[in-house]
C-alpha cells in the first residue's frame, strides 16, 4: 500500500477532481446568490406577501446547504484516493448538517410567518401559541432522525418514557404545572398580549409582553418587567380592565348648608349637562342625586360613564365634567362647601363683656 505521500506526488488526479467539485461549488453558490437576489425584487413586486415570506426565510440556509454538499464531496472524494475509511462519518456528517439546515430553514420561516400574522393586526396571543408549537414540532422532527443517525434507539427512549416520565414529572412538577397553565390561559383567553391587567388577590398589574410556556412578562406602569409563573394564574382572580366597555366617573360633592334652597335647582342643571355631553355614553346609568347631611355639607353624588376607555382621555373627559359642574355651582349661586366649625357661646365672663 502506498503512502500518503506517494500518493500526493505520484497522482494528482483526487487534485484536479477537488478542485472541480469545489469550483463547482463556488459558482452554485454565486449563481444562487444571482438568483436570489432577483428573486427578492420579483416577490416584492407582488401582492401576495407569503412569496416574500418564504423567499426571505429559506435564502440563506440554502446557501450552507450548497457548501454542505460541496464540501462533504470533496471529502468523499478524498477519502476514496487515500483510503482513511471515513466515507461513512462523511455521509453522517453530510446528513446531519443537512439535517439541522433544513430545521433551521423552517425555524426561519416560522419566525417570518409570525411576524407576518403580527404586522398584519391577528390576535397576537394566538399567534405566538401556534408559532411555539410549530418551533416544538420542528424540534422534534429534527431531533429524531439524529437520534436514528447516531444509532440512539427511539424505541427504547420511548419504553424509558413510562418510568422516567414519573421521575421527571416529580422533579419538574412547578415546570409542568406552569406549562398547562399557559395551556390554560390560551384556551380561556383571559387576557393577551398588550391587555392591561390586574388581581386583586395578589400585587400583579401592568402590561402584558408575552405569554409563554413557563411565565408571562408583564410590565408594570412604573415600567419595571415582573415574570409570573403561569401556574399562578389558575389559582388567582384576574381583572382585565381592557376590556372595559366604559370607564365611570363616581364623585360625591358638598355645597354649603346655607344653599340648601338651591340644592333642587343645581342637580336638574348638573342632570341637564351630562345629557348633552358628547363624551358621556346615554346608554349608562347615569345617577344626579342629593345623598345626605355632611359635618359641614350637603352632599349630592354623580355616578355615570363616559364613552371611551382610554386612560388619558378618560381624565381629560372627567376633568371637563368637573370643571363644569363647579362652574354650575357657582352660576345657581351656591359654593363648595369646606371643612368648618361654629362655636355657640351661651354666656361671657363679665370681663369679656367690658
Amino acid at each position: 500500500m502506498e503512502s500518503w505521500q506517494e500518493l500526493i506526488t505520484q497522482n494528482y488526479d483526487w487534485f484536479w477532481e477537488i478542485m472541480i467539485v469545489l469550483g463547482v461549488t463556488l459558482v452554485v453558490g454565486f449563481f444562487w446568490r444571482l438568483l436570489r437576489r432577483r428573486m427578492v425584487r420579483w416577490v416584492s413586486l407582488t401582492n401576495n406577501r407569503w412569496d416574500d415570506v418564504i423567499v426571505e426565510a429559506v435564502a440563506i440556509p440554502v446557501n450552507w446547504i450548497i457548501l454542505v454538499i460541496g464540501f462533504t464531496w470533496a471529502g468523499d472524494i478524498t477519502s476514496d484516493y487515500f483510503e482513511v475509511g471515513v466515507n461513512e462519518s462523511i455521509s453522517i456528517t453530510r446528513q446531519l448538517a443537512l439535517i439541522v439546515l433544513m430545521a433551521w430553514a423552517l425555524w426561519r420561516l416560522v419566525n417570518k410567518v409570525e411576524h407576518a400574522q403580527l404586522d398584519i393586526g391577528k390576535d397576537p396571543t394566538t399567534v405566538q401559541l401556534v408559532g411555539k408549537l410549530a418551533k416544538l414540532a420542528v424540534s422534534i422532527l429534527m431531533v429524531m432522525p439524529i437520534f436514528q443517525l447516531l444509532g440512539i434507539s427511539i424505541s427504547g427512549i420511548l419504553a424509558f418514557g413510562g418510568m422516567g416520565g414519573l421521575i421527571v414529572g416529580l422533579a419538574a412538577k412547578d415546570l409542568l404545572a406552569n406549562f398547562f397553565g399557559s395551556l390554560i390561559i390560551y384556551l380561556d383567553r383571559p387576557f393577551r398580549v398588550g391587555d392591561w391587567i390586574r388581581s386583586p388577590d395578589r400585587s400583579i398589574e401592568g402590561t402584558v409582553e408575552s405569554i409563554g410556556f413557563r411565565v408571562t412578562h408583564i410590565r408594570t406602569f412604573d415600567k419595571r418587567p415582573l415574570y409570573v409563573p403561569n401556574s399562578v394564574f389558575t389559582s388567582i382572580s384576574v381583572e382585565n380592565p381592557s376590556r372595559m366597555l366604559n370607564r365611570r366617573i363616581y364623585e360625591t360633592i358638598g355645597v354649603r348648608y346655607q344653599d340648601a334652597r338651591l340644592v333642587n335647582d343645581l342637580m336638574e342643571r348638573i342632570r341637564l349637562m351630562l345629557r348633552q355631553h358628547p363624551d358621556i355614553d346615554q346608554a349608562q346609568t347615569m345617577i344626579v342625586n342629593f345623598n345626605g347631611f355632611g359635618a359641614s355639607s350637603l352632599d349630592f353624588f354623580v355616578y355615570t360613564f363616559t364613552k371611551t376607555t382610554d386612560w388619558i382621555e378618560y381624565h381629560q373627559v372627567k376633568q371637563d365634567v368637573l370643571l363644569q359642574i363647579m362652574q354650575i355651582i357657582h352660576d345657581v349661586g351656591a359654593d363648595c362647601a369646606f371643612p368648618t366649625r361654629t362655636l355657640h357661646v351661651d354666656s361671657l365672663p363679665e370681663a369679656l363683656r367690658q
